[in-house]
C-alpha cells in the first residue's frame, strides 16, 4: 500500500537568489576569455611582474631573457602576445625594443573579474 505525501508549495522567488548586477554578456565574455587566455602563462605572468617591478614600469627586451631563463625568439613571441591582448606597448630605441604595462590594462581585467 502507497501512502502520497504532500509537499508544501514553495515560492520560486523566494528560494532562488536574483541578480544584483548585470551578467556579462556574449561579446564581453569572449573579450575577457581572450585577454585572460594571453595572461594564463607563467611565461607571460612573469613578463608582466618583471615589466611591472622595473623603473618606469618599462623593460628593454634584453632584460627579460635571463630572468626566465628562456631564449629571445621565445621571449619576444610572448610579448607579442601581450601586446597584441593590450597589456605591453614596444618602442623602438637603437637596436633594442623596450616594453612597458599599458596603463589601466591590468586594472581593466580585475573589474571585469569583479563585476562578473
Amino acid at each position: 500500500m502507497s501512502t502520497t505525501t504532500l509537499l508544501p508549495v514553495i515560492d520560486a522567488a523566494s528560494c532562488c537568489s536574483p541578480l544584483v548586477r548585470d551578467a556579462l554578456t556574449q561579446s564581453q565574455a569572449d573579450d575577457l576569455a581572450r585577454s585572460l587566455k594571453a595572461l594564463a602563462d607563467p611565461a607571460r605572468l612573469r613578463l608582466i611582474s618583471i615589466i611591472a617591478a622595473s623603473e618606469g614600469q618599462e623593460a628593454c627586451v634584453c632584460d627579460l631573457t635571463e630572468p626566465l631563463n628562456i631564449g629571445q625568439p621565445t621571449v619576444s613571441h610572448h610579448l607579442r602576445v601581450l601586446a597584441e591582448a593590450g597589456y605591453v606597448t614596444r618602442s623602438k630605441r637603437g637596436t633594442w625594443a623596450y616594453y612597458a604595462l599599458v596603463p589601466g590594462a591590468l586594472d581593466a581585467v580585475a573589474r571585469l573579474l569583479v563585476s562578473a
